[in-house]
This record gives structure tokens, sequence and C-alpha cells, in this order.
């Protein structure tokens, strides 16, 4: 059945075209890495991750696989597997969706609204239901740490130019022209 390759190259080829940064993990179109960039308007935005995707062999009737690569704190994502609980991706998929719909508007939408009273990371969960400000403080400070473009192989962002950033920014991204030290 040739519909489901064609679909998926179609799909693949949409979201290379949408200006995602995509890698493949092999020679086929079944597994490949996303850079997301968080969304405007929450605590996320600034950060930068890495999402995993695997395409099942019956996609677009099944729905991908999305893991977070690098560490986010999210009451719906967990927090050592980086597996995302996100009704539209794991019940109500439909081949009506595509790859953009996952990076457009699932993720980002997951990143706005989170569901605390479903939650695969149960401490986040806690918190943004106690203290909505110490969550989304937590939530920069894993940015911070975790959620950098330099962290997940990528260079920074093109269109950002020398004259917006800080001293302290610039002159660490001098640093790290010359290559990274071993840890």
């Amino acid at each position: 059945m040739s519909s489901p390759s064609k679909r998926r190259e179609m799909d693949l080829m949409k979201l290379m075209m949408s200006d995602y940064k995509v890698e493949m993990i092999n020679d086929g179109m079944q597994e490949f890495y996303v850079d997301f960039h968080g969304p405007r308007d929450s605590p996320y935005l600034g950060g930068v991750w890495r999402i995993r995707v695997e395409l099942p062999d019956a996609y677009p009737y099944k729905s991908p696989s999305i893991g977070f690569v690098n560490k986010i704190y999210h009451p719906n994502v967990d927090e050592m597997s980086g597996s995302v609980c996100l009704d539209v991706i794991n019940q109500t998929w439909s081949p009506m969706f595509d790859l953009v719909n996952v990076f457009e508007v699932f993720l980002p939408q997951l990143l706005l609204y989170p569901n605390p009273s479903d939650p695969l990371n149960g401490e986040a969960a806690a918190l943004m239901m106690r203290d909505r400000a110490a969550y989304e403080q937590r939530v920069k400070e894993y940015c911070e740490k975790y959620a950098k473009a330099e962290d997940i192989g990528a260079p920074p962002e093109d269109k950002s130019s020398d004259e917006e950033l800080s001293e302290d920014e610039s002159d660490s991204s001098d640093e790290q022209v010359a290559g990274k030290a071993d840890p």
C-alpha cells in the first residue's frame, strides 16, 4: 500500500518547509527529531526542545509517537522519559491531522494549557495547583538549564541580532564559537 508512505513523505516535507529544523535518525522517514520552540505568552518562551517523532507503519491512520528529548517541567510530560500525555495524539488522532498540526497546534496548546488533573509529572501538577507563580518560576529555571538552542546541538536563532543580545550573552556566544569543552 503506497498511500501511507506517500502521505508520510508529504507530511515530512510540509514540516521541513514550515521552517522546523528536522533531523532524520536513520535512513527511513519513520524516526526523526524536530526542534520545537516554546510558545509566546507562556513561561516556556525562549526554550528550545528536541522532540523525537516516530511514525508507525500505519501513519496517518495511527498517531505518531512524540517525546521530549531534553527535560521540560510540565504536568503532562514525564520528566524522565519525555513521554507526552496529550489526548489528541494518544487517543483522538485522525488522519485529517498532520505533523505540522502537532508542532503548530497540539504541542503549543499543551504548553499553554497544562492539565494538572491528568499528570505524568505529579510534582509539577501539585506545584501548579498550589502556587502558580512558583510553578512558572520552576518552568523558567528548567528552560534556562535544559532548553537552550546550543544544548540540543542547534545554533542560536539566526533571526537574533547582536544588538538584541546582552553583553553576557554576547560574551558566552563568543566562547561557544571556539567549541564546547569536554565534560
